[in-house]
């Protein structure tokens, strides 16, 4: 069970990764600043949930329940 969970950790983080690229890439891109701001609550959104996903995954490893090889 502890593997699997900490797995959805990790593909969490990942997940705020391609978040932020396709923030990145949609206000490079856009054409009005209506796009800009759903764009920025994207960026804003995927820093909130990688700060909560590091900070759970940090809690794992303090209290001996990551199981993955890093």
């Amino acid at each position: 069970m502890a593997k699997a969970i900490n797995e959805n950790l990790l593909g969490l983080l990942k997940l705020t990764e391609e978040m932020l690229a396709l923030a990145d890439r949609g206000d490079r891109d856009r054409d009005d600043d209506s796009c800009g701001i759903v764009y920025g609550v994207l960026r804003d959104a995927a820093y909130r949930v990688r700060k909560l996903a590091e900070e759970e995954c940090e809690k794992h490893r303090r209290a001996g329940k990551w199981d993955l090889d890093e």
